[in-house]
Protein backbone atom coordinates (compact mmCIF):
# COMPACT_ATOMS: atom_id res chain seq x y z
CA UNK A 1 0.00 0.00 0.00
CA UNK A 2 1.25 3.44 -0.91
CA UNK A 3 2.86 6.15 1.10
CA UNK A 4 6.07 4.83 2.32
CA UNK A 5 6.24 1.38 1.63
CA UNK A 6 9.78 1.22 2.38
CA UNK A 7 12.17 3.35 4.00
CA UNK A 8 12.08 6.27 2.06
CA UNK A 9 10.84 9.02 4.23
CA UNK A 10 13.00 12.02 5.66
CA UNK A 11 14.57 9.57 8.41
CA UNK A 12 16.86 9.96 11.20
CA UNK A 13 18.13 7.33 13.22
CA UNK A 14 15.41 5.51 15.43
CA UNK A 15 16.97 7.10 18.83
CA UNK A 16 17.90 10.29 17.37
CA UNK A 17 14.46 11.16 16.29
CA UNK A 18 12.86 9.76 19.29
CA UNK A 19 15.07 11.38 21.92
CA UNK A 20 14.81 14.70 19.98
CA UNK A 21 11.02 15.06 20.19
CA UNK A 22 8.47 16.02 22.86
CA UNK A 23 6.13 13.39 23.87
CA UNK A 24 3.36 12.35 22.22
CA UNK A 25 0.91 11.44 24.91
CA UNK A 26 -2.10 13.01 22.78
CA UNK A 27 -1.68 10.79 19.63
CA UNK A 28 -3.33 7.97 21.74
CA UNK A 29 -7.18 8.17 22.61
CA UNK A 30 -8.72 5.18 23.88
CA UNK A 31 -12.17 4.05 22.52
CA UNK A 32 -15.10 3.02 25.00
CA UNK A 33 -14.67 -0.15 26.86
CA UNK A 34 -17.03 -2.11 24.57
CA UNK A 35 -17.13 -4.94 27.82
CA UNK A 36 -15.69 -7.86 25.56
CA UNK A 37 -14.79 -11.07 27.04
CA UNK A 38 -13.83 -13.84 25.02
CA UNK A 39 -11.27 -15.41 27.45
CA UNK A 40 -7.97 -15.90 26.92
CA UNK A 41 -5.21 -13.55 27.70
CA UNK A 42 -7.35 -10.02 25.92
CA UNK A 43 -10.43 -11.23 28.04
CA UNK A 44 -11.79 -7.52 29.09
CA UNK A 45 -8.58 -5.89 27.68
CA UNK A 46 -8.66 -2.34 25.60
CA UNK A 47 -5.54 -2.37 23.43
CA UNK A 48 -4.32 0.27 20.62
CA UNK A 49 -2.88 -0.10 17.71
CA UNK A 50 -0.87 1.86 14.86
CA UNK A 51 -1.09 2.41 11.38
CA UNK A 52 0.10 4.66 9.31
CA UNK A 53 -1.94 6.48 6.68
CA UNK A 54 -2.33 4.46 3.24
CA UNK A 55 -2.99 5.89 0.34
CA UNK A 56 -5.60 3.73 -1.05
CA UNK A 57 -9.33 4.33 -0.46
CA UNK A 58 -10.68 1.63 2.49
CA UNK A 59 -7.98 0.84 3.72
CA UNK A 60 -8.28 2.66 7.36
CA UNK A 61 -12.39 1.59 7.34
CA UNK A 62 -10.85 -2.46 6.92
CA UNK A 63 -8.28 -1.93 9.44
CA UNK A 64 -11.44 -0.74 11.76
CA UNK A 65 -13.42 -3.17 10.27
CA UNK A 66 -11.14 -6.22 11.65
CA UNK A 67 -10.34 -4.42 14.57
CA UNK A 68 -13.96 -4.30 15.78
CA UNK A 69 -14.51 -8.02 14.78
CA UNK A 70 -12.17 -9.22 17.41
CA UNK A 71 -13.94 -10.55 20.27
CA UNK A 72 -11.47 -10.69 23.29
CA UNK A 73 -10.47 -6.99 23.62
CA UNK A 74 -11.40 -3.68 22.49
CA UNK A 75 -8.98 -3.01 19.46
CA UNK A 76 -8.62 1.27 18.83
CA UNK A 77 -6.44 2.23 15.85
CA UNK A 78 -4.30 5.07 15.70
CA UNK A 79 -4.60 6.45 11.70
CA UNK A 80 -1.38 8.43 11.47
CA UNK A 81 -1.62 10.92 8.82
CA UNK A 82 0.98 12.92 7.39
CA UNK A 83 4.12 12.00 6.63
CA UNK A 84 5.78 12.14 9.83
CA UNK A 85 4.35 8.07 11.25
CA UNK A 86 7.72 7.16 12.43
CA UNK A 87 8.60 10.21 14.33
CA UNK A 88 5.16 10.09 15.93
CA UNK A 89 5.44 6.23 16.57
CA UNK A 90 8.72 6.36 18.15
CA UNK A 91 8.05 9.61 20.16
CA UNK A 92 5.12 7.70 21.42
CA UNK A 93 7.29 4.36 22.49
CA UNK A 94 8.51 6.63 24.88
CA UNK A 95 5.78 7.27 26.74
CA UNK A 96 3.03 5.64 28.54
CA UNK A 97 0.52 6.40 25.96
CA UNK A 98 2.62 3.93 23.58
CA UNK A 99 0.88 1.52 21.21
CA UNK A 100 0.37 -2.23 22.16
CA UNK A 101 0.75 -3.19 18.29
CA UNK A 102 1.88 -1.07 15.58
CA UNK A 103 2.93 -1.69 11.99
CA UNK A 104 6.85 -0.98 10.94
CA UNK A 105 9.82 -2.69 9.16
CA UNK A 106 12.17 -5.14 10.80
CA UNK A 107 15.13 -2.82 12.19
CA UNK A 108 17.30 -5.34 14.58
CA UNK A 109 17.47 -2.27 16.93
CA UNK A 110 14.06 -2.31 17.73
CA UNK A 111 15.22 -5.90 19.05
CA UNK A 112 18.03 -4.79 20.81
CA UNK A 113 16.36 -2.70 22.83
CA UNK A 114 13.89 -4.91 23.77
CA UNK A 115 10.85 -3.22 22.21
CA UNK A 116 9.72 -5.61 20.34
CA UNK A 117 8.49 -8.92 21.17
CA UNK A 118 9.35 -12.29 20.03
CA UNK A 119 6.77 -13.70 18.07
CA UNK A 120 8.50 -17.01 17.64
CA UNK A 121 5.89 -19.29 19.26
CA UNK A 122 3.06 -17.42 16.44
CA UNK A 123 5.09 -18.13 13.61
CA UNK A 124 6.49 -20.89 13.88
CA UNK A 125 3.35 -23.20 13.85
CA UNK A 126 2.80 -21.53 9.75
CA UNK A 127 6.46 -20.73 9.20
CA UNK A 128 6.61 -22.54 6.08
CA UNK A 129 3.55 -20.97 5.02
CA UNK A 130 5.48 -17.65 4.79
CA UNK A 131 7.88 -16.86 2.05
CA UNK A 132 11.19 -17.94 3.48
CA UNK A 133 12.72 -14.62 2.49
CA UNK A 134 10.18 -12.42 4.60
CA UNK A 135 10.97 -14.89 7.70
CA UNK A 136 14.45 -14.30 7.53
CA UNK A 137 14.26 -10.66 7.48
CA UNK A 138 12.63 -10.44 10.50
CA UNK A 139 14.96 -13.21 12.40
CA UNK A 140 17.92 -12.42 14.95
CA UNK A 141 19.37 -15.12 16.70
CA UNK A 142 16.82 -18.17 15.44
CA UNK A 143 13.55 -15.91 17.23
CA UNK A 144 10.78 -14.32 14.88
CA UNK A 145 10.08 -10.68 16.02
CA UNK A 146 7.28 -9.20 13.46
CA UNK A 147 4.45 -10.77 10.96
CA UNK A 148 4.93 -9.87 7.96
CA UNK A 149 1.64 -8.13 6.33
CA UNK A 150 2.14 -7.69 3.20
CA UNK A 151 5.42 -7.73 0.22
CA UNK A 152 5.47 -4.34 -1.76
CA UNK A 153 7.73 -4.90 -5.12
CA UNK A 154 8.70 -1.79 -6.56
CA UNK A 155 9.42 -1.64 -9.97
CA UNK A 156 9.45 1.09 -12.59
CA UNK A 157 6.24 1.84 -14.90
CA UNK A 158 5.90 3.17 -17.95
CA UNK A 159 3.87 4.52 -21.15
CA UNK A 160 4.13 1.89 -23.91
CA UNK A 161 2.87 4.60 -26.06
CA UNK A 162 5.53 7.49 -25.71
CA UNK A 163 8.04 4.37 -26.04
CA UNK A 164 6.59 3.37 -29.29
CA UNK A 165 6.37 7.16 -30.77
CA UNK A 166 9.75 7.65 -29.52
CA UNK A 167 10.78 4.61 -30.99
CA UNK A 168 12.76 3.17 -27.96
CA UNK A 169 12.70 0.12 -26.09
CA UNK A 170 12.65 -1.32 -22.82
CA UNK A 171 16.41 -0.37 -21.06
CA UNK A 172 18.68 -3.36 -19.42
CA UNK A 173 20.86 -0.59 -18.46
CA UNK A 174 21.10 2.32 -16.63
CA UNK A 175 22.95 4.21 -19.31
CA UNK A 176 20.34 3.02 -21.40
CA UNK A 177 17.87 4.50 -19.20
CA UNK A 178 19.50 7.64 -18.90
CA UNK A 179 19.24 7.86 -23.33
CA UNK A 180 15.91 6.51 -23.10
CA UNK A 181 14.56 8.80 -21.24
CA UNK A 182 16.42 11.71 -22.98
CA UNK A 183 14.74 10.27 -26.28
CA UNK A 184 10.88 10.34 -24.16
CA UNK A 185 11.60 14.02 -23.14
CA UNK A 186 9.87 16.85 -24.51
CA UNK A 187 8.72 19.84 -24.06
CA UNK A 188 5.67 19.05 -21.66
CA UNK A 189 7.17 15.70 -20.67
CA UNK A 190 10.03 14.69 -18.54
CA UNK A 191 11.27 11.33 -19.29
CA UNK A 192 11.53 9.85 -15.68
CA UNK A 193 10.90 10.32 -12.46
CA UNK A 194 12.29 8.83 -9.72
CA UNK A 195 10.61 10.64 -6.72
CA UNK A 196 10.90 13.78 -5.16
CA UNK A 197 13.95 12.98 -2.96
CA UNK A 198 15.46 10.50 -5.18
CA UNK A 199 15.73 8.32 -2.13
CA UNK A 200 13.78 5.02 -3.40
CA UNK A 201 16.66 4.27 -6.26
CA UNK A 202 19.88 4.02 -3.68
CA UNK A 203 19.18 0.22 -2.58
CA UNK A 204 17.68 -0.80 -6.13
CA UNK A 205 21.01 0.87 -7.65
CA UNK A 206 23.78 -0.98 -4.98
CA UNK A 207 21.65 -4.24 -5.78
CA UNK A 208 22.32 -3.40 -9.92
CA UNK A 209 25.61 -2.61 -9.10
CA UNK A 210 26.50 -6.17 -7.82
CA UNK A 211 26.73 -5.30 -4.49
CA UNK A 212 24.89 -5.21 -1.07
CA UNK A 213 23.68 -3.05 1.61
CA UNK A 214 25.49 -5.60 3.94
CA UNK A 215 26.92 -8.84 3.75
CA UNK A 216 26.36 -12.16 5.26
CA UNK A 217 28.76 -11.12 8.02
CA UNK A 218 26.69 -7.77 8.45
CA UNK A 219 29.85 -5.98 7.43
CA UNK A 220 29.82 -3.26 4.77
CA UNK A 221 29.23 -4.31 1.14
CA UNK A 222 27.95 -1.15 -0.74
CA UNK A 223 31.53 0.43 -1.26
CA UNK A 224 32.26 -0.77 -4.10
CA UNK A 225 33.64 0.45 -8.29
CA UNK A 226 30.31 -0.22 -9.28
CA UNK A 227 28.34 1.65 -7.03
CA UNK A 228 30.98 4.74 -7.15
CA UNK A 229 29.90 4.20 -10.85
CA UNK A 230 25.76 4.50 -10.52
CA UNK A 231 26.37 7.18 -8.37
CA UNK A 232 27.88 9.17 -10.80
CA UNK A 233 25.51 7.74 -13.76
CA UNK A 234 22.56 9.62 -11.37
CA UNK A 235 24.35 12.42 -11.38
CA UNK A 236 24.57 12.51 -15.12
CA UNK A 237 20.80 11.90 -15.35
CA UNK A 238 19.99 14.76 -12.34
CA UNK A 239 22.03 17.27 -14.66
CA UNK A 240 20.32 15.78 -17.71
CA UNK A 241 17.20 18.09 -17.57
CA UNK A 242 15.30 14.72 -18.69
CA UNK A 243 14.68 13.92 -14.58
CA UNK A 244 11.36 14.58 -13.55
CA UNK A 245 12.07 17.34 -10.08
CA UNK A 246 9.48 18.41 -7.68
CA UNK A 247 5.76 16.72 -8.54
CA UNK A 248 3.04 17.48 -7.10
CA UNK A 249 3.16 14.10 -5.20
CA UNK A 250 6.04 11.99 -4.46
CA UNK A 251 7.01 8.14 -5.91
CA UNK A 252 4.78 6.62 -4.15
CA UNK A 253 1.57 8.07 -5.53
CA UNK A 254 1.03 7.39 -9.48
CA UNK A 255 -0.31 10.77 -10.75
CA UNK A 256 3.17 11.90 -12.09
CA UNK A 257 2.59 9.10 -14.96
CA UNK A 258 -1.04 8.90 -14.84
CA UNK A 259 -1.66 12.78 -15.36
CA UNK A 260 1.42 12.53 -18.47
CA UNK A 261 3.91 14.50 -16.43
CA UNK A 262 6.51 11.51 -17.07
CA UNK A 263 7.23 8.80 -19.18
CA UNK A 264 8.51 6.51 -16.90
CA UNK A 265 8.04 6.52 -13.23
CA UNK A 266 9.37 4.22 -9.88
CA UNK A 267 6.66 3.34 -7.89
CA UNK A 268 5.43 0.30 -6.15
CA UNK A 269 2.73 -2.24 -7.05
CA UNK A 270 0.37 -1.09 -4.62
CA UNK A 271 -0.67 1.75 -7.19
CA UNK A 272 -0.88 -0.57 -10.23
CA UNK A 273 -4.77 -1.01 -9.99
CA UNK A 274 -4.99 3.06 -10.48
CA UNK A 275 -2.54 3.30 -13.22
CA UNK A 276 -4.18 0.42 -15.14
CA UNK A 277 -7.54 2.40 -14.54
CA UNK A 278 -5.86 5.57 -15.28
CA UNK A 279 -4.35 4.52 -18.52
CA UNK A 280 -5.78 0.30 -19.46
CA UNK A 281 -3.44 -1.22 -21.92
CA UNK A 282 -0.73 1.78 -21.91
CA UNK A 283 1.35 0.64 -19.31
CA UNK A 284 3.93 -1.65 -18.84
CA UNK A 285 6.76 -2.66 -16.40
CA UNK A 286 10.37 -3.42 -16.28
CA UNK A 287 13.02 -3.83 -13.28
CA UNK A 288 15.87 -1.01 -11.91
CA UNK A 289 18.43 -2.13 -14.76
CA UNK A 290 21.62 -3.63 -13.98
CA UNK A 291 24.18 -0.61 -13.72
CA UNK A 292 27.52 -2.72 -14.36
CA UNK A 293 28.58 -6.02 -16.69
CA UNK A 294 28.93 -7.68 -12.65
CA UNK A 295 25.18 -6.37 -12.14
CA UNK A 296 21.94 -7.73 -12.25
CA UNK A 297 18.41 -5.99 -12.62
CA UNK A 298 16.59 -5.32 -9.01
CA UNK A 299 13.23 -4.48 -7.77
CA UNK A 300 12.83 -3.41 -3.86
CA UNK A 301 10.57 -5.62 -1.59
CA UNK A 302 8.81 -2.59 0.39
CA UNK A 303 6.09 -3.98 2.67
CA UNK A 304 4.51 -3.90 6.02
CA UNK A 305 5.20 -5.79 9.44
CA UNK A 306 3.08 -6.07 12.69
CA UNK A 307 5.34 -5.83 16.01
CA UNK A 308 3.58 -5.92 19.73
CA UNK A 309 5.45 -3.42 22.14
CA UNK A 310 7.03 -5.61 24.76
CA UNK A 311 7.54 -2.86 26.88
CA UNK A 312 3.62 -2.71 27.03
CA UNK A 313 1.30 -3.71 29.78
CA UNK A 314 -0.85 -5.86 27.43
CA UNK A 315 1.77 -7.54 25.75
CA UNK A 316 0.25 -11.07 26.12
CA UNK A 317 -3.22 -9.76 24.67
CA UNK A 318 -1.54 -7.79 22.11
CA UNK A 319 -0.05 -11.26 21.11
CA UNK A 320 -3.30 -13.04 20.72
CA UNK A 321 -4.92 -10.46 18.77
CA UNK A 322 -1.90 -10.45 16.61
CA UNK A 323 -2.20 -13.63 15.93
CA UNK A 324 -6.07 -13.85 15.11
CA UNK A 325 -5.65 -11.23 12.76
CA UNK A 326 -2.25 -12.15 10.73
CA UNK A 327 -1.91 -15.68 11.36
CA UNK A 328 -5.60 -17.18 11.31
CA UNK A 329 -8.12 -14.62 9.61
CA UNK A 330 -6.66 -15.41 5.80
CA UNK A 331 -9.78 -14.04 4.30
CA UNK A 332 -8.93 -10.67 6.23
CA UNK A 333 -4.84 -11.02 5.21
CA UNK A 334 -6.30 -11.35 1.47
CA UNK A 335 -8.34 -8.73 1.72
CA UNK A 336 -5.83 -6.58 3.28
CA UNK A 337 -3.50 -7.42 0.02
CA UNK A 338 -5.55 -7.64 -2.94
CA UNK A 339 -8.80 -5.29 -2.25
CA UNK A 340 -6.84 -1.68 -1.83
CA UNK A 341 -4.26 -1.85 -4.21
CA UNK A 342 -1.96 -4.85 -5.47
CA UNK A 343 -0.01 -6.54 -2.88
CA UNK A 344 1.53 -9.95 -2.50
CA UNK A 345 0.41 -12.22 0.07
CA UNK A 346 3.51 -13.09 2.40
CA UNK A 347 1.29 -16.26 3.08
CA UNK A 348 2.19 -18.65 0.51
CA UNK A 349 -1.57 -20.41 0.27
CA UNK A 350 -2.87 -17.01 -0.02
CA UNK A 351 -0.87 -16.08 -2.75
CA UNK A 352 -0.58 -18.98 -4.99
CA UNK A 353 -4.82 -18.73 -4.83
CA UNK A 354 -4.92 -14.80 -5.45
CA UNK A 355 -6.66 -14.72 -8.99
CA UNK A 356 -5.78 -10.97 -9.27
CA UNK A 357 -1.99 -11.52 -9.82
CA UNK A 358 -2.34 -14.80 -11.96
CA UNK A 359 -2.75 -12.59 -15.40
CA UNK A 360 -1.43 -9.73 -17.06
CA UNK A 361 0.56 -7.07 -15.69
CA UNK A 362 -0.13 -7.87 -11.74
CA UNK A 363 1.71 -11.70 -13.02
CA UNK A 364 4.55 -9.62 -14.66
CA UNK A 365 5.10 -8.19 -11.67
CA UNK A 366 5.35 -11.26 -9.03
CA UNK A 367 7.52 -12.78 -11.72
CA UNK A 368 9.72 -9.54 -11.84
CA UNK A 369 9.47 -10.03 -7.84
CA UNK A 370 10.48 -13.64 -7.32
CA UNK A 371 13.40 -13.29 -9.85
CA UNK A 372 15.10 -10.18 -8.93
CA UNK A 373 13.38 -8.92 -5.68
CA UNK A 374 15.54 -7.59 -2.37
CA UNK A 375 14.13 -8.05 1.10
CA UNK A 376 14.83 -6.18 3.81
CA UNK A 377 17.82 -6.42 5.95
CA UNK A 378 16.94 -6.32 9.55
CA UNK A 379 20.45 -5.10 10.27
CA UNK A 380 20.59 -2.37 8.06
CA UNK A 381 19.21 0.63 10.50
CA UNK A 382 17.54 4.13 9.87
CA UNK A 383 21.22 5.50 10.83
CA UNK A 384 22.69 3.54 7.77
CA UNK A 385 19.39 4.42 5.47
CA UNK A 386 20.20 8.22 6.53
CA UNK A 387 24.29 7.72 5.61
CA UNK A 388 23.16 6.63 2.19
CA UNK A 389 20.43 8.98 1.49
CA UNK A 390 23.05 11.78 2.63
CA UNK A 391 25.67 9.98 -0.22
CA UNK A 392 22.99 10.57 -2.59
CA UNK A 393 22.44 14.18 -1.93
CA UNK A 394 25.97 14.71 -1.78
CA UNK A 395 27.57 13.47 -5.35
CA UNK A 396 23.95 13.36 -6.77
CA UNK A 397 22.37 16.89 -6.29
CA UNK A 398 25.22 18.51 -5.05
CA UNK A 399 28.18 17.12 -6.90
CA UNK A 400 30.76 15.99 -4.93
CA UNK A 401 32.47 12.79 -4.95
CA UNK A 402 31.17 9.97 -4.24
CA UNK A 403 34.54 7.70 -2.85
CA UNK A 404 34.60 10.48 -0.61
CA UNK A 405 30.65 10.69 0.11
CA UNK A 406 30.99 6.97 0.56
CA UNK A 407 33.88 7.17 2.75
CA UNK A 408 32.01 9.24 4.57
CA UNK A 409 28.96 6.74 5.03
CA UNK A 410 31.46 4.05 6.01
CA UNK A 411 32.33 5.60 9.26
CA UNK A 412 28.37 6.26 10.37
CA UNK A 413 27.50 2.32 9.18
CA UNK A 414 30.84 1.44 11.22
CA UNK A 415 29.54 2.78 14.02
CA UNK A 416 26.55 1.43 14.18
CA UNK A 417 27.59 -2.18 13.10
CA UNK A 418 29.91 -2.33 15.85
CA UNK A 419 27.26 -1.12 18.40
CA UNK A 420 25.02 -4.22 16.93
CA UNK A 421 27.16 -6.73 16.53
CA UNK A 422 30.01 -5.90 18.53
Amino acid sequence: MSAWSTHHWNRRSVLRTAMGLAAAGGLTACGGNTGRDGGGPGAGKRLVQYFHAYGEAGTEQAVRRYAEAYEKADVTTQWITGSNFESKLFASLLTDKAPDVFEFHPQIQLVRSGQVADLTDLVEPVKDDFNPADIRSHTVDGKIYGVRMIDDPQFFFYRRSMFEKAGVGVPATLDELLATAAELTTDKVKGIYLGNTLHPVVNPMIWASGADTLDEKNEIAYHTDGVVEGFRTLRKLFTSGDLLLDAPTDFWDPSALNQGLTAIQWCGMWAMPQMQQALGDDLGIFPFPKVTAAGRPAVTNGGWSMFVNAKGENVEAAKEYVKWLWIDQKEYQEDWALSYGFHIPPRTSIAESADKLKSGLPAEGVRLFNEFGHFDNIGWTQAMITALEDVLADCVRKGGDPERALDKADATVGRELRKLFG
